[in-house]
């Protein structure tokens, strides 16, 4: 459980996602509502590495986090268990941005073949779960652009140029 604290403990940066970010406190206030109830304490905290700021809020200094953002990113655990693996990695590498990109593209495999979309290749099985309307057509049209995003780093297309951490957490979000 994470508390308000001089140093947010957090996993990964929600910005930048390194791990065991060095998150510290650079300014802090107290709000309540309009009838003076609520009262709560909030800490900003600056990451080291990206500069990235994280707002998180409790009842008391030291206390439990009841709020934070943005929040902390993790996969749902509604994903079945090997596509929320690819997803989780890609949400953990965003910082490294070509293999965040082909993670992401491992993830819509794994949750195709979790539908049982198996046979082909992964741009056939996008296609034929958009024909079953498994997935929209603007959900297609993603998910060809991860797939195609994804080859042009796996093959090193030397045509294509580097996916910067935006792009990388455009694909990300998608999968």
């Amino acid at each position: 459980m994470l508390k308000l604290t001089g140093q947010l403990a957090l996993n990964r940066c929600p910005h930048c996602s390194i791990a065991n970010p060095l998150l510290k406190v650079v300014a802090d206030f107290a709000t309540s509502d309009h009838a003076g109830a609520n009262r709560r304490l909030w800490f900003v905290y600056e990451c080291a590495t990206c500069g990235g700021a994280v707002l998180a809020g409790a009842k008391s200094d030291g206390g439990p986090v009841t709020e934070m953002h943005p929040p902390a990113r993790e996969a749902s655990g509604s994903i079945p268990e090997r596509a929320r693996h690819f997803l989780q990695q890609a949400i953990d590498t965003l910082h490294a941005p070509s293999g965040a990109v082909m993670l992401a593209a491992s993830a819509v495999d794994a949750m195709l073949k979790e539908r049982g979309y198996k046979e082909g290749s992964l741009n056939a099985r996008i296609k034929r779960a958009s024909e079953a309307h498994l997935i929209t057509p603007e959900m297609e049209q993603w998910a060809h652009e991860v797939r195609l995003d994804a080859n042009e780093q796996r093959h090193a297309d030397e045509a294509a140029s580097l996916p910067t951490s935006e792009d990388a957490k455009r694909t990300v979000r998608f999968a």
